[in-house]
């Protein structure tokens, strides 16, 4: 059963894309606290944090590779990338000129599949993709990909079988750890060892530099197919 590897990319929506009310509720916490300095902290903390979340972020990239072949797609968003018609390769770079676009070539290519393995997409990438296509009324072509979390299929996600299910809880000897310090404990390549890392994504959207957020998001599924080989090879079964 062919397994397709995913990974995306988020960016923050702009504030002002948010009404009055929103962004009172957005920032409620922070203007509770009494200082000043403390305000500014916790404030500047959740503008941080609004990439992370479907109704204040957008998906800017998805990259897919089949675990079996390592071919695939890497789609981004890109206002005016080109795509160059003279690239060859085992995986194709779509630039897309908006998430609409985006999200539906990426439903066009799941629905050839089904199972996928994640880094932590259980907990991120799938319920994101499934509320921003339900948000832009793109239509979904797997709707099972959340799965059962005790199980493997038909979403097996590596973040949870690296900790078996959280079992040593935040402290034990199976804590969970990020997706870079794995790779390195492993002897794979970390995606961040070009010098990207996600905090840089949004900063280089800004900058235009579509291909080099495509190329990063690309390095964590490749190494998320690698750590799922070992995982396959010495680990799975152990319940």
């Amino acid at each position: 059963m062919a397994r397709l590897v995913l990974d995306i990319e988020t960016v923050a929506l702009p504030l002002e894309d948010f009404d009055e009310s929103q962004k009172e509720y957005l920032f409620r916490e922070a203007e509770k606290l009494p200082d000043t300095a403390l305000r500014e902290t916790r404030r500047n903390e959740i503008i941080q944090q609004l990439s992370l979340w479907p109704f204040t972020a957008q998906v800017v990239c998805v990259a897919m590779l089949n675990a079996d072949t390592m071919r695939g797609q890497v789609l981004f968003i890109a206002d005016d990338y080109e795509a160059d018609s003279d690239e060859a390769g085992p995986v194709e770079f779509v630039p897309c000129m908006d998430e609409s676009e985006l999200l539906t070539a990426f439903w066009d290519v799941a629905k050839h599949y089904e199972s996928i393995v994640t880094f932590n997409g259980r907990g991120f990438d799938v319920p994101f993709i499934y509320l921003r296509s339900a948000l832009l009324k793109v239509q979904i072509s797997r709707k099972d990909w959340l799965g059962y979390r005790f199980q493997t299929e038909p979403h097996c996600d590596l973040a949870e079988q690296l900790t078996f299910y959280g079992v040593s809880g935040r402290d034990g000897a199976a804590r969970r750890f990020n997706l870079d310090f794995y790779c390195k404990a492993f002897g794979i390549e970390s995606p961040k060892s070009q010098g990207v890392t996600g905090l840089d994504v949004s900063r280089l959207i800004v900058e235009g530099r579509y291909r080099d957020v495509a190329e990063y998001c690309l390095r964590d599924v490749k190494a998320t197919v690698v750590l799922y080989q070992v995982w396959k090879e010495y680990l799975a079964g152990i319940k």
